[in-house]
């Protein structure tokens, strides 16, 4: 998990190199196409053998990756990274508290909110569209851990997922071209796109299918609290932006909420 959310992070930092040139969708649309070609090829689904039920599934987990990266670039670039990332970690925050049955989860979840504006900072706005589609990542991202869970149930090994990333880069198909036709990019930007694709879609992808496969989606959705510290410490090595005392106060509170959630013992998880 801990590797899924530094993967994300630093191919999100990387692909941020692409926005001049192609833009927050044609950054995404390139991330869709990744993660499918390399997921279908781990996964290799086989299309013809899913049931109705599983069919559903997989149609409603690429409907979430196709509308959850560019509905947070989106709002990135309308109101700020403060903002859209706290807005969006309102659907992780809300599978724990809402799927939690213990005590120690719900004191872990409510302890590193404030400690994620903290660390955010996000600013007032009255883009109220930005404010909107904050909103609606964070739906995609609580979606996502528990289509994610569900699906990982239903099919073996990553069948669900890669079929899921393939639809999804399917309907990107037309929306990236017309982008990439009007906004040309060049080896390094198209470079950037495809690295950001294989960073923060592929890997995170794989790795969180197979880890809510062994832990509760409310712990999970606890721990995901950890991206904006590896973001926050990603910006610090690879962008050398530096951190105020306020922001290591608000990591340390983050890693030692997420510190008591693992250290606290739980029922198995069925696999």
């Amino acid at each position: 998990m801990v590797g899924s959310g530094l993967s994300t992070q630093v191919g999100a930092s990387v692909g941020a190199l692409a926005f001049p040139v192609v833009g927050p969708v044609g950054v995404v649309a390139v991330r869709q196409w990744v993660a499918g070609v390399v997921l279908v090829a781990v996964g290799r689904p086989r299309f013809r053998a899913l049931t109705g039920k599983q069919w559903r599934l997989v149609l409603g987990l690429a409907a979430v990756f196709a509308v959850m990266n560019l509905s947070l670039y989106t709002s990135i670039d309308r109101v700020g990274l403060g903002l859209a990332v706290t807005l969006e970690f309102l659907g992780p925050l809300a599978v724990a508290l809402l799927g939690s049955r213990r005590l120690i989860d719900l004191v872990c979840a409510l302890a590193v909110a404030p400690a994620v504006v903290l660390l955010t900072r996000p600013q007032a706005t009255t883009d109220y569209l930005g404010i909107g589609l904050g909103l609606v990542a964070a739906l995609c991202w609580a979606s996502y851990i528990l289509l994610n869970r569900r699906i990982g149930r239903e099919l073996p090994g990553v069948q669900g997922v890669g079929a899921a990333a393939a639809v999804s880069g399917l309907a990107y198909v037309p929306i990236g071209l017309i982008v990439l036709w009007h906004h040309p990019p060049t080896p390094a930007t198209l470079g950037y796109a495809v690295a950001a694709g294989v960073l923060s879609s592929a890997v995170p992808f794989l790795v969180d299918l197979l880890s809510l496969r062994r832990v509760p989606a409310q712990f999970f959705g606890v721990f995901m609290s950890v991206n904006p510290v590896l973001a926050a410490l990603v910006g610090l090595l690879v962008l050398d932006q530096r951190l105020a005392p306020l922001d290591w106060l608000a990591i340390t509170a983050i890693v030692t909420a997420n510190a008591v959630a693992i250290a606290q013992p739980r029922p198995p998880v069925a696999v």
